[in-house]
């Protein structure tokens, strides 16, 4: 059992009866919003009460949420990532679903991973991979994800042929985005180009074994945060891409037994569904709180969420006044 702990704070658990509450969003009411594989939304209120927002859209049944993003309006935009379907979906808190991107370049979305509200109120979505089942991408030779733009041009592929896209991040000038490639085990960096194309690439930096990138955001003084799926990592990366563990709660024997199947091409379901550690698969991660001093991770079997406190300071996202 390894375990880290350099925030010297203890782990709150919120929330109850989750299900696979993956991604967490915050706000400065004190609410947090997390996925629900039940088909949408549970928002968690500061007193604790939750209230579940969603249901089934034709021919998609259960929405199987993944990331989403908030809207001004109180609606979301919710990835779908279904066994086999994708595509955006806009959730109302009447509980009406309605479609918001099934295709793209013709071809229906494959099982879509993350949605993001920028700054300039554009929507960046990214796809983890084409290949079919997703797991059989779970490989350090993936190269089919991509990363979807959608602002007043319309909707359009900006950058593709990347290593199992998972969250993303742009500044608020708008004028970079970088993304987590969750088993190229990269964080990537993108110049974002004024028609808003996607140039430049280079990598931040890259992962080590028993690494694999999923959550992201940045604090204030310049530091990205970086969630680590299977092995409950929460890394510090620095702007030129200095590494700090800064926590670990991980089951050795699962992390390495992961590290080995994924180094010989045959890590599968098994190695993200099943995680004997105290923390259940942590994804996600978001700051919170008044002062943004305190950090909330989502997971992906738990049925609730951890909550540390810290002496960083997120940068306030586009939705925090919503």
């Amino acid at each position: 059992m390894s375990t880290i702990n350099k925030f010297n704070s203890p782990i709150k658990k919120i929330g109850q009866q989750l299900t696979r509450p993956e991604c967490v969003l915050t706000n400065a009411k004190g609410e947090i919003y997390v996925s629900d594989f039940r088909g949408g939304i549970t928002q968690i209120n500061p007193d604790g009460s939750q209230v579940f927002y969603g249901g089934e859209y034709p021919g998609f049944g259960l929405l199987q949420t993944n990331g989403f993003a908030m809207l001004k309006d109180g609606s979301f935009l919710i990835a779908h990532l279904g066994a086999d379907k994708g595509g955006i979906f806009r959730l109302k808190r009447d509980n009406s679903i309605e479609a918001f991107l099934l295709e793209i370049d013709g071809e229906a979305l494959p099982p879509s991973n993350f949605v993001y509200l920028d700054q300039q109120n554009r929507i960046w979505i990214t796809v983890s991979t084409r290949t079919q089942p997703r797991a059989a991408a779970y490989k350090p030779t993936c190269n089919d994800g991509f990363i979807i733009l959608i602002d007043q041009h319309g909707a359009r592929i900006v950058a593709d042929g990347l290593g199992y896209t998972n969250e993303c991040w742009v500044n608020p000038e708008g004028t970079e985005l970088y993304a987590n490639a969750t088993f190229s085990r990269e964080l990537l960096k993108f110049d974002i180009a004024p028609n808003g194309d996607l140039c430049n690439q280079t990598v931040v930096c890259k992962f080590a074994e028993g690494t694999f990138p999923d959550g992201l955001t940045r604090d204030t003084q310049g530091n990205f945060w970086v969630t680590s799926i299977v092995s409950n990592r929460v890394i510090k990366v620095s702007e030129n891409g200095e590494q700090e563990l800064m926590l670990e709660i991980s089951d050795d024997q699962h992390v390495n037994k992961a590290e080995a199947a994924f180094q010989n091409l045959t890590m599968g379901r098994p190695h993200l569904d099943n995680n004997p550690a105290e923390l259940k698969n942590i994804s996600s991660l978001a700051f919170a709180g008044a002062g943004l001093n305190k950090i909330i991770l989502g997971c992906l079997l738990d049925k609730q969420i951890y909550q540390l406190g810290t002496e960083f300071t997120g940068v306030k996202p586009a939705h925090w006044y919503f």
